[in-house]
């Protein structure tokens, strides 16, 4: 029976090559999070300084985004106080004006 299989394999055992893993530079740097916890912050300032409501929900959008694309082994510190900024600036957004946002366009 082994026999009929090893006729019938369209494997070539020449072209069979074992996965070897590319040597890493150190880890993968993406500034993806880094970038929007840094406009999560700007936003949040323009939020609580403007007033503006949009620029306070851009603010926690942007924290969402860099929370969910950093590793596990950064900093928190740094993750949670841009969603504290960020959530800051949307409360005292709507304490000072709690009529519904007008788009800003």
């Amino acid at each position: 029976m082994s026999s009929v299989n090893n006729t019938n394999d369209p494997r070539r055992e020449n072209k069979i090559h074992r996965y070897k893993a590319s040597p890493s530079n150190g880890p993968m740097d993406d500034p993806t999070p880094d970038y929007m916890n840094l406009l999560g912050m700007v936003f949040s300032m323009c939020g609580l300084m403007m007033k503006l409501k949009w620029c306070a929900w851009v603010a926690v959008y942007c924290s969402f985004i860099g929370f969910a694309n950093s590793r596990s082994s950064e900093d928190t510190k740094q993750i949670l106080s841009s969603f504290m900024l960020s959530i800051s600036a949307v409360v005292m957004s709507y304490l000072q004006n709690p009529q519904p946002m007008t788009p800003p366009w």
